[in-house]
Order: structure tokens, then sequence, then C-alpha cells
């Protein structure tokens, strides 16, 4: 479980450490860099961080997801590699973990993860509901996954039984069992239900899918989470490693020097978070390498919109 109170109370002044660190003052970037534009210095140096509007926390930008990655059974060689990325995970700063009853045995590995790493305190634990009913059975078997009594975050996966669900979740946060209540969408699906939902209801979150190339959530489903105080958690951010794909072999353009950016998934990484809306982007990875590259994009200077603009360009004609 996160620990709140030394997020809370360090949390703003260690994201301007750890993003001021990487980010360039504007005599020094290049001409391209400044035609195109980056973030404000307090923009970027807030990166690293994000706010919960609804209670305040502060989130770790860069989570990690489990789509996939960690369905690995009891292979104890893939159980360690597991354990691996996760303790790579910790020791860059945390966050959140998500994961879902459909996603095979991943819920179990981490669960067994945690408990091999001392249940770490930086941990922001989310999972989902994906059943049509019997919803108050499967939080008792995704708790009992995990090795956990409350969850940071409990999510209608896909909108499968929303209504009841979200009822049920409700009433295990007003009891405590539940810190943050949200919905999930992927692949772009169901966004006018997605929004009816979002209007009706008092969410904490949000989860869908964002990136360079799927950007339909830009129109509709982000301002309104903005406008709402809703955290938006982004999934997909790669779509499944066929971006990273498609841009492998790709020359860097030349500004992503002046955003710290090293590879092609640190721009794609940079282009979700440098949107206002976005919370937390949750990349699922086998390699702990990954990990750590992945949580150094949300730190330093962030693209402004022509630059953002110009990544998601490139990375369409690739």
């Amino acid at each position: 479980m996160i620990d709140r109170r030394s997020v809370l109370k360090g949390g703003a002044a260690g994201a301007l450490t750890a993003g001021a660190a990487g980010a360039l003052p504007v005599q020094a970037l290049s001409p391209e860099a400044s035609s195109l534009g980056l973030t404000s210095a307090g923009q970027a140096a807030a990166a690293d961080l994000r706010r919960i509007p609804s209670t305040g926390l502060m989130l770790p930008a860069v989570g990690l997801g489990s789509w996939i990655t960690f369905n690995v059974g009891n292979d104890p060689v893939l159980l360690d590699r597991s354990i691996d990325v996760m303790r790579a995970f910790f020791e860059e700063g945390g966050g959140m973990i998500d994961s879902s009853p459909m996603y095979g045995s991943a819920q179990q590995t981490i669960g067994h993860g945690l408990a091999e790493l001392g249940s770490p305190e930086t941990l922001f634990s989310a999972d989902k509901i994906w059943t049509e009913s019997g919803g108050a059975q499967q939080f008792g078997d995704t708790r009992a996954a995990w090795r956990t009594d409350r969850f940071d975050l409990m999510q209608v996966h896909n909108l499968v039984g929303v209504e009841e669900n979200l009822e049920m979740l409700f009433a295990r946060k007003a009891v405590g069992e539940i810190g943050h209540v949200g919905i999930t969408t992927s692949h772009g699906r169901r966004h006018r239900d997605f929004e009816d939902v979002m209007r009706r209801h008092p969410l904490d979150f949000v989860q869908l899918t964002y990136n360079v190339l799927d950007r339909d959530v830009e129109d509709r489903l982000l301002p309104l989470a903005a406008e709402k105080g809703i955290a938006v958690i982004v999934n997909r951010p790669f779509r499944r490693g066929a971006l990273i794909r498609r841009t492998q072999g790709a020359p860097l353009p030349g500004f992503a020097a002046e955003l710290g950016a090293v590879t092609w998934a640190d721009l794609m990484l940079k282009f979700i978070l440098s949107n206002p809306a976005v919370t937390v982007v949750i990349p699922a990875t086998t390699r702990p390498d990954h990990v750590r590259q992945n949580k150094v994009a949300a730190r330093g200077a962030m693209p402004g919109p022509r630059m953002r603009a110009e990544i998601a360009r490139l990375v369409a004609q690739l």
C-alpha cells in the first residue's frame, strides 16, 4: 500500500528535484526544439508525480501493467523474472501496479512478488472486477491472490456489469476496503457508454487506451475527465509492442535530446504524459531495464503541443 503521508509531504519536492535534473534551460535548446516548443519548466519539473484530483494523493506518473507479462503460472524461472521486474519498479519509486481477473495468473504473480519483496510501502494497488454477477466474490478472490485486505483502486473492467459492480465498489469504499473507484475500457471500445458512466457517477479514476496513434479520447473523454476531476490511467501505450516494432531502426528526431529521450519508447511515453489530463501510464514489460527506462521517461522536459504533434506525425509515417 502506498505510503500516503510521505508521498503527500515529500511528493512535490521530489518531483521538482527529479524533473529539474533532466530539464534544459531555454538557451540550450536546439533551433529545431525551440521552433517546436517544450513545456514550461514548471510542467517539466512536476512530471514525475501526479495528483489524484479526488483525494489529493501524489502518484508516480509511470506505473506497471501486468497483462500477458505476469501470466506465468508456476514457472519458477518466469516467477523470478517477474519479481526482478517488480524489484526494479520499486527501486525506481514504485507506484501503481494494475491487474485484472482476466489476466490469467497475473494476480497470483503479483501477490507472490509482493510477499518476496516485503510488501513495499510505495505500492498503489489497482485491480478490476470483471463479471456480470458475483462481483463481491471476485473481489474476495482478488484480495486473496494479492494477499491484501485493501486496494488503493478497484475498477469495473470494460464496463462489464457496470451499474451493479459500481454500487458494490462504492459500498466497499465507504467502509475503507477500497481507496478509489474507477472504470476501464481498452482498444477504443464503447466510448459513448464510457462517457455516460463518467457523467453519472462520482468516479475517482478512468482507465483507457491512448497513444501516439490511438487518439480518439482527446476529443471527449480526456477533456471530460479534466472537467470532472477524474484521474486518468493510460493502457496500451505501445499497442502491445506494435509501436516499438514500428519505430525500430528509425532515427530519432533531433529534438529528442532536448527531451532527454534516448529511444522512441521514451518519446511515445512523453507524448502521453505531456497531455495534462493524464495521471499515470501503465506499460507492461518482462525486463527490469525497460522498467527503469520507462520511469526515466517521466522525468525532465516534456513536449509542448507542436512537438507532440510532430512526434505523432513521425510515428504515423513510419
